[in-house]
């Protein structure tokens, strides 16, 4: 077993800082046969759950950090000269107490505190200390730039204040050894000496950025990407060495040999992290019924009456396939669930908001048929009701609700009028870098003729998640520039394996296009809140779509249209224009013209039937009646898979 654990990690969500994915990051650990690994990225828990499912996956203690930027003043002054570099500091969640001051520190850090860097001062962590353990940082921590300064007297007494806020077992000096950075030598001379003489220990860390030292240009070229330099410019931000890597137990003892116990200590503070997530379980808000109904008997009793309203005729057939469908939702324990979205779509209609009818595997459902979610007859068409909610795998439902784009916005503050503003937020996404975006990012960083760049870039073929490899191995001419055919640019070989350690590192985050997350109590009780991303309102999530899933939060997709739109306008200039009243409802789908219409390819601006592959197969079929359309959209779908 390792007699050493890293506790100052970043992973690809430290953006453009940090190389390293946190599955590599686990793997490398466990096969280092180290018993337990942190994630400190700068500022953000983005990748904290993900990386905490990866660990357990692998069998190795996670340990949830943050390394936190703590503001010179109070974190809501804003002077450039005088709060433009925060102290950095390392954060460590003991326990669930820890964890849940950890996401209020992360989220007021980015709604209160942001000035270039989200930031809390020291009266915040005094009050949210419990349950944490903070490490000194870096170079650029609060106490390291006061002994690197000679202000001792003062890093004394910061150091006091740390030690009495976070307790004798709560607070560390990090020591780190870097060659590139010859200055860390007098801050560990002036911690040692801090630690000997206030009996405050010592730990030892390595800054990781990425996970192999072979990494090291990778990461150079990273640093390029974010400040818009290349590896040629000699005023870049640089790492100073190849040194930032996870290293080996053996490794970081040669690089303390005189402070074995800043080694042992990092074991020890593993071992005080004892964080358990529980992911069991669903937070769906409350939803009022009236009086004398629980969520299970109204949604029976709504469903009881649009059954009325749908069929002229309930037959016992009909019956039985509402209370099946009924008591597997109460079974699932997603009775709330329905209400939430018949609520939501009762409210678009009586605003006069188009809602779309009603896309996947929602459509199998009566219950949704029955309360207006849907608008196709699940019976008359065979549809399947297991394709939507499968006892054999249980999952929260997800009905996608299209909404015309301009008025989208109202249905999203009805829901927080509703639920609360505290408990309903969009969700972030992260844009990566995929394989021609690798390829021209990597191309600029190492100031190649963008010409060639960009003729590198368009050999790689089309389609989603396209490796770079798949190009090498289906584009021979990729495949010459890759083994140096072209002797006058040889720089070829070099750029295209640089794009491919650039694969899928996150470089931006943003709002997820239609994803809302509605919870039973504040969000920042399951999820750090992040500050709205260029151009948006309000408060996003800091963790995606798929982990708040994880974590058992209802997530909705309110995704807005144009097609509605254009759809909804015209619908509106009918009675001026034909004298005419019509809702799509009222269109017949026994109507020749539209059969015509498909079958001649001109689809522009339908949805979902718009793109080439999709004409290609309606001018091939031909559809003639309604029953034509889900096999031609099931073919187009199908061709593209095949042919990726």
């Amino acid at each position: 077993m390792s007699g050493f654990v890293h506790l100052h990690v970043h992973s690809t969500y430290s953006l453009l800082d940090g190389l390293a994915h946190t599955e590599e990051l686990v793997k490398r650990a466990t096969e280092l046969d180290m018993p337990a690994l942190a994630i400190t990225d700068h500022g953000v828990m983005y990748g904290v759950v993900e990386f905490y499912q990866k660990a357990r996956k692998y069998g190795i203690k996670p340990i949830i950090g943050m390394e936190m930027y703590i503001a010179p003043r109070r974190m809501t002054d804003r002077d450039f000269q005088k709060d433009k570099s925060p102290h950095h500091i390392i954060l460590l969640a003991k326990d669930q107490a820890g964890y849940q001051n950890l996401m209020q520190i992360a989220t007021v850090g980015q709604l209160e505190g942001f000035y270039y860097k989200p930031r809390i001062d020291k009266s915040y962590l005094r009050e949210h200390a419990q349950g944490l353990i903070a490490l000194t940082g870096c170079g650029s921590g609060e106490i390291p730039r006061l002994i690197r300064d000679g202000r001792l007297k003062k890093a004394r007494e910061t150091a006091a204040w740390y030690r009495d806020t976070l307790g004798a077992d709560g607070f560390y000096f990090e020591l780190q050894r870097h060659e590139g950075l010859p200055e860390l030598e007098k801050v560990n001379s002036g911690l040692v000496a801090l630690s000997e003489e206030m009996d405050i220990p010592l730990v030892a860390t390595n800054d990781v950025h990425y996970v192999l030292s072979e990494q090291a240009h990778a990461q150079e070229v990273l640093l390029c990407i974010q400040t818009n330099t290349t590896l040629n410019d000699p005023k870049r931000m640089t790492m100073g060495d190849e040194s930032f890597y996870l290293k080996s137990s053996k490794e970081m003892a040669a690089l303390f040999p005189e402070w074995p116990e800043a080694l042992e200590n990092s074991l020890r503070i593993a071992e005080a992290c004892d964080l358990s997530l529980d992911f069991e379980g669903y937070h769906l808000p409350f939803f009022e019924v009236p009086e004398g109904f629980t969520p299970q008997s109204y949604l029976a009793h709504l469903c009881g009456e649009g059954l009325q309203r749908r069929y002229a005729v309930v037959t016992p057939e009909l019956e039985a396939r509402l209370q099946y469908e009924l008591d597997l939702i109460h079974r699932m324990g997603f009775d709330t669930y329905f209400l939430i979205v018949w609520d939501l779509v009762r409210e678009a209609n009586s605003r006069g908001i188009m809602v779309g009818p009603g896309r996947g595997s929602a459509a199998a459902s009566l219950v949704s048929y029955c309360l207006d979610i849907t608008q196709l007859d699940p019976l008359a068409h065979g549809l399947i009701f297991e394709r939507f909610l499968n006892p054999g795998r249980v999952t929260m439902p997800d009905i996608d609700m299209d909404f015309p784009d301009d008025r989208r916005d109202e249905l999203i503050q009805y829901t927080v009028e509703k639920y609360g503003q505290d408990k309903v937020a969009q969700i972030i996404t992260f844009g990566t870098m995929g394989a021609r975006a690798a390829i021209r990012d990597a191309g600029r960083a190492l100031d190649l003729p963008l010409p060639e760049v960009d003729r590198v870039a368009k050999l790689i073929p089309f389609g989603p998640k396209v490796k770079i490899e798949d190009g090498l191995q289906k584009v021979p001419e990729l495949t010459a520039m890759y083994e140096g055919k072209y002797e006058d640019r040889s720089y070829f070989k070099e750029l295209i394996d640089t794009a491919k350690s650039l694969e899928g590192v996150a470089r931006h985050a943003s709002t997820h296009a239609a994803g809302i997350v509605i919870a039973d109590a504040p969000l920042v009780d399951y999820t750090p809140l992040h500050r709205a991303t260029r151009g948006g309102a309000g408060a996003i999530t800091q963790y995606t779509m798929e982990t708040l899933e994880d974590i058992g939060l209802l997530k909705m997709d309110y995704l807005g249209l144009s097609t509605l739109t254009i759809i909804q306008r015209t619908l509106d200039l009918l009675p001026e224009t034909r004298g005419v009243q019509l809702t799509p409802n009222d269109i017949p789908l026994d109507d020749p013209a539209i059969y015509e219409l498909l079958s001649s390819g001109e689809v522009t601006g339908i949805f979902q039937v718009e793109s080439a592959g999709m004409r290609r197969v309606l001018t091939s079929l031909r559809p003639s009646e309604f029953n034509d359309i889900s096999p031609s959209t099931a073919l187009a779908r199908w061709s593209t898979l095949i042919t990726m």
